[in-house]
């Protein structure tokens, strides 16, 4: 809707939206696409403090973090019981460890003696002991021994085992929540358990992890990836077969989404590209170059593209792929569940996660994981490839193309926190529809930090 009478948050990008663009599909398109959940959010500023002032920071470590659940590790990082990692966020570190074969436990990362941290790196143990004076425990979490027992006999062995933290998993992801006492992890993610039902993100392995630290705050390097309105100006190369401003954004609880359609031109260019330059432009083929994949000019490159992606994934996933819709193999289907976790819908493989760096308020940790299908014995996950300061994304040659897009979010990521310590005006200004999961994402967030402790 564009015109004169339109409510605002109602205004539209002109071009084909994206359910009129699944119109056209070649194949079924699954339920969970047809959904639609816009929600106009108002459009007040955005209070400059949630992106720079340690007093919002400090206010995240206390209310935030400790009571949110919050994706830990896969399952299949810990397969056999005495498998553990160590997940951490800003202040805190949590030993995530496997007890048997159907329990995931998730514990502070600290002995309860002296404080020393128990773990400090992810591996197999039978027993957690602290390296410091030998307190252990059971990988239960139950006390098991105490060196020169005689000298704490006020120590009860039933007051004394290590404190939990709520568990769940959900499609291979394990999800902690430092809160005792918080809601159930099904009741937290809602509704998104039934969306991602059509696609099984369980049965994947990592086949790409990469990590990397962004000199701005974590929501800043999270926002990047929340909108498809930067692709103009950050990315230009990718508008002749990417529909930006022509995404559908949909919010619902505690997760949203924002899908932007590949195989369609954005509607901002002055030109119209034939399908061969849209496909010359997907595989990122100079002019000088023959195409991989050409499209003859009474040829979709949406389906010759989705067809080609079909018949890529066929030896991992087998002829189930001839049920996929277009729209699955050519789409961003980016989904956020609250605060910093996105996975992504269909064959996109993608997986985000940022984090605060430690406890400083103007760096994050972004981390990017292929989730990839697979046939017969599942492969091993790949380790995390943690890129140096020195280093950028093209570094990690595992991420393919991806890596020149992400350089390009780099190059801003400083520059916004940058600009935002150095303005005067005191509020973000967003856009009502496009950017409308970033006001969510402030919404929620606020709602936690002013909610009563």
């Amino acid at each position: 809707m564009n015109d004169a009478t339109a409510q605002p948050g109602e205004a539209r990008s002109p071009g084909i939206s994206y359910q009129q663009l699944l119109d056209t599909d070649t194949h079924p398109v699954p339920d969970v696409l047809r959904l639609e959940s816009p929600r106009y959010l108002g459009n007040d500023d955005i209070d400059v403090a949630h992106y720079t002032a340690r007093a919002w920071h400090d206010l995240e470590v206390q209310r935030l973090w400790p009571k949110l659940w919050q994706f830990a590790c896969r399952d299949s990082d810990i397969p056999e019981v005495g498998d553990h990692v160590i997940y951490e966020i800003a202040r805190s570190s949590y030993i995530v460890v496997r007890t048997d074969s159907d329990t995931i436990k998730a514990y502070p990362n600290a002995c309860l003696h002296r404080g020393r941290q128990l773990k400090d790196h992810a591996g197999r143990c039978s027993e957690i002991r602290c390296a410091f004076h030998g307190f252990a425990w059971n990988l239960d979490g139950t006390l098991k021994d105490v060196p020169a027992r005689w000298d704490f006999d006020h120590v009860r062995d039933e007051q004394f085992s290590l404190p939990e933290c709520r568990v769940g998993v959900w499609a291979g992801f394990v999800m902690i929540n430092p809160d005792p006492q918080a809601e159930p992890l099904e009741q937290f993610l809602g509704e998104i358990i039934e969306q991602f039902s059509v696609w099984d993100l369980a049965d994947r392995y990592t086949q790409a992890h990469v990590a990397k630290v962004i000199h701005a705050n974590w929501k800043i390097a999270q926002e990047a990836f929340c909108e498809a309105l930067h692709v103009g100006a950050t990315h230009p190369q990718i508008l002749p077969y990417l529909a930006d401003t022509n995404s559908q954004v949909d919010i619902w609880d505690n997760f949203a989404r924002v899908v932007t359609a590949g195989g369609s031109p954005s509607p901002r260019l002055d030109w119209a590209p034939t399908q061969d330059q849209m496909m010359r432009a997907m595989t990122d083929t100079r002019h000088d170059e023959a195409s991989p994949l050409p499209v003859g000019d009474d040829e979709s490159m949406r389906a010759v593209g989705a067809s080609a992606s079909r018949d890529r994934w066929r030896s991992a996933v087998g002829d189930r792929v001839d049920e996929m819709s277009d729209a699955e193999m050519m789409d961003s289907i980016d989904y956020t569940v609250f605060p910093n976790f996105h996975p992504w819908g269909a064959f996109n493989r993608i997986v985000y996660r940022f984090r605060p760096n430690g406890d400083d308020h103007r760096s994050s940790i972004m981390e990017c994981l292929f989730l990839a299908p697979f046939q017969g014995e599942r492969p091993a996950n790949v380790p995390v490839h943690f890129l140096n300061e020195s280093e950028t994304f093209l570094d990690a040659p595992e991420l393919g193309m991806l890596g020149k897009v992400f350089n390009q979010d780099l190059f801003n990521m400083a520059n916004v926190q940058r600009g935002l310590e150095a303005t005067h005006k005191p509020g973000v200004t967003l856009a009502n529809y496009q950017e409308s999961k970033i006001r969510w994402l402030h919404q929620k967030l606020t709602q936690w930090i002013e909610a009563p402790t």
